[in-house]
């Protein structure tokens, strides 16, 4: 049975219409239009509330998106990072300054960069891109390691320069990411690098490192330029950067004029000891330090400090302190008359001088001339145990004494036994190794009136006088007995008119690693006084293996290749240490007398 049929239209109405004589078409297009309107309002309210669910999901989403993304741009990889326990890296460090307050180092923020491996696009044209910036990375090692599966983070560069930050942003791939640190910056390249040493890093992280000394200063001084409480406090040095620049120019320039392998110089304040100026060559750049050598002569390396690790037999630089020692103990004075005859035997031993100076010197003309046997005829009537008890007391039995991380390296070597042969070899230079700094501080005590100096790297704003080792007198004639070796004997290619420069060169032929010496390698010194008169600085120079050639032979005597350099560097730096000229008329006994002018 079928259902039965629904009527169009409600019959009530339309009878009740029809009793009004209304039309009940009308009335059926009323209830249709208000049906239409009832529907679109419902839908539309049902539209509504889908936007509605739609926008807070999609806001929700957007907002955990930010969320994270922050996360990811402030947090700290896991895998670079060697912190435990909530650790933070202090990467500060207090600035280091010259004398006068001119900045030597500092920390500076730079960037570094790593990578995501799982978020680059094109890691074999990345890193080919990245080779051409960076000549010296393992490309094959990188792309190793960037394709390596397992690992989410790759340290690429630890520091980038502006330009190298620029050509890694032209590559574009979003896997490669930049982070801010602060590093160790030496605004003067190489100067004064054995002085600095140089930073590195620490433990690490990605956006922060700590910058820990290596070596020199920055070793030496790590807790002091890490201490929170002496940031704000530079650590300020005896060292003159505007001498230690010239001192470098000119002993570079001589050490390549002279064919020498090495070179060094110390310029040191007789009465506070401070260094004004140390250089040793070849140096480096801090900013870029070398990595040590692995083969080879450690003291050939770039790194090593040839006025502080260096310990040589030095030579006839050491004469003088012999004759100290013999006129302050009232063994003989300049005029007395020594044996000179060469050679001078002693058992299987035999000892010559350089020229045949005759039968007998005056102690003055030993120095003059520097006569080995004379010295060691000085030597024997001085006595071994006072020899060693003065040497002694110029602290050339101690290491370097001055505050490097190197310099407990510098320790003098010494002979076994300090027998009569052995007083008389160490009298002029050999058979005793010491440092360029040690002899800096001795001839320092020589000549300031006979008070022992300790040298230091940092400004000092007086000093102390310290034990007199000398008599007054007794220094003021080392001071003409150096001048005169400059006005008439050895060095008189250091005379700097002017500036009263007085020294002692020393010749040392250097000893074979299986006994006995080379004649044809010298360490060439020159060491001595400015003012002579009255001694401002001592200066200690000297070059490893240098020669001259003179009408096609070859002279490697330190009057012929330490002295005309040291002239020169005296030459640049006494203005800058506020010396002016001096005019030095002849006194009635020839000797000249130096005055102000």
């Amino acid at each position: 049975m079928s259902e039965p049929r629904r009527p169009l239209r409600p019959l009530a109405p339309v009878l009740r219409a029809r009793e009004r004589g209304e039309n009940p078409d009308l009335i059926e297009r009323e209830n249709r239009a208000r049906r239409s309107d009832a529907l679109r309002d419902r839908l539309r309210r049902q539209a509504e509330g889908r936007l509605l669910v739609l926008s807070v999901f999609f806001i929700a989403a957007f907002a955990a998106v930010g969320v994270r993304m922050g996360t990811l741009a402030t947090s700290v990889p896991v895998e670079p990072t060697r912190l435990g326990g909530g650790s933070q890296i202090t990467s500060a460090r207090a600035d280091i300054v010259d004398r006068n307050g001119r900045l030597m180092a500092t920390n500076l923020v730079t960037q570094a960069l790593y990578a995501h491996p799982q978020e680059m696009v094109d890691i074999p044209g990345a890193v080919a891109q990245l080779a051409a910036i960076f000549p010296d990375i393992d490309a094959a090692a990188l792309e190793a390691r960037l394709e390596d599966k397992n690992r989410k983070f790759v340290w690429i560069r630890k520091t980038l320069s502006p330009e190298e930050i620029q050509a890694v942003y032209d590559i574009g791939d979003p896997g490669l990411l930049f982070a801010s640190r602060d590093m160790r910056i030496y605004p003067n390249g190489h100067l004064a690098a054995h002085v600095l040493g140089g930073a590195s890093f620490g433990t690490e992280g990605v956006n922060a490192a700590e910058v820990i000394g290596v070596a020199g200063i920055e070793k030496a001084f790590d807790d002091r330029l890490r201490d929170p409480a002496e940031l704000d406090k530079p650590l300020q040095l005896s060292i003159d950067v505007t001498v230690q620049s010239a001192v470098t120019e000119v002993l570079e320039g001589g050490m390549h004029l002279m064919h020498a392998k090495g070179a060094s110089a110390v310029i040191m304040d007789v009465h506070s000891g401070e260094i004004i100026s140390m250089v040793s060559l070849p140096d480096f750049d801090p900013n870029d330090r070398p990595q040590p050598l692995t083969t080879g002569d450690q003291s050939d390396s770039p790194l090593f400090n040839r006025a502080v690790q260096g310990v040589y037999e030095l030579g006839s630089v050491f004469k003088i302190l012999t004759v100290s020692a013999a006129l302050d103990e009232g063994v003989v004075n300049v005029n007395t008359v020594v044996n000179t005859q060469s050679p001078m035997r002693w058992g299987r031993f035999k000892i010559s001088d350089f020229h045949n100076y005759g039968p007998s010197l005056s102690v003055r003309n030993v120095i003059v001339k520097s006569s080995n046997v004379g010295t060691a005829h000085i030597a024997q009537m001085l006595g071994g145990p006072r020899q060693k008890a003065f040497l002694e007391s110029l602290g050339l039995f101690e290491p370097t004494p001055v505050e490097l991380f190197e310099a407990p390296s510098g320790r003098p070597l010494l002979p076994g036994k300090w027998g009569e042969i052995q007083s008389m070899t160490i009298s002029y230079g050999h058979g005793m190794s010491t440092s360029p700094v040690h002899l800096a501080s001795a001839y320092s005590s020589l000549v300031n009136g006979g008070t022992l100096v300790k040298p230091t790297l940092l400004k000092q704003s007086g000093w102390t006088l310290g034990p007199q080792v000398i008599k007054p007198e007794t220094s003021a004639t080392v001071r003409s007995l150096l001048r005169d070796v400059v006005v008439k004997g050895t060095a008189t290619f250091g005379n700097v008119p002017g500036y009263d420069v007085g020294g002692k060169t020393g010749s040392a032929d250097k000893p074979r690693p299986n006994g006995g010496y080379y004649r044809d390698k010298v360490l060439a010194t020159f060491a001595g006084t400015f003012p002579a008169h009255d001694p401002k600085y001592v200066f200690v120079v000297s070059l490893d293996e240098g020669y001259e050639i003179v009408n096609g032979q070859a002279f490697r005597t330190a009057g012929w290749t330490a002295v005309p350099v040291t002239a020169e560097i005296i030459r640049r730096i006494a203005p800058l240490l506020g010396l002016p000229p001096e005019i030095e008329p002849a006194s009635a006994d020839g000797v000249r007398e130096a005055r102000r002018g």
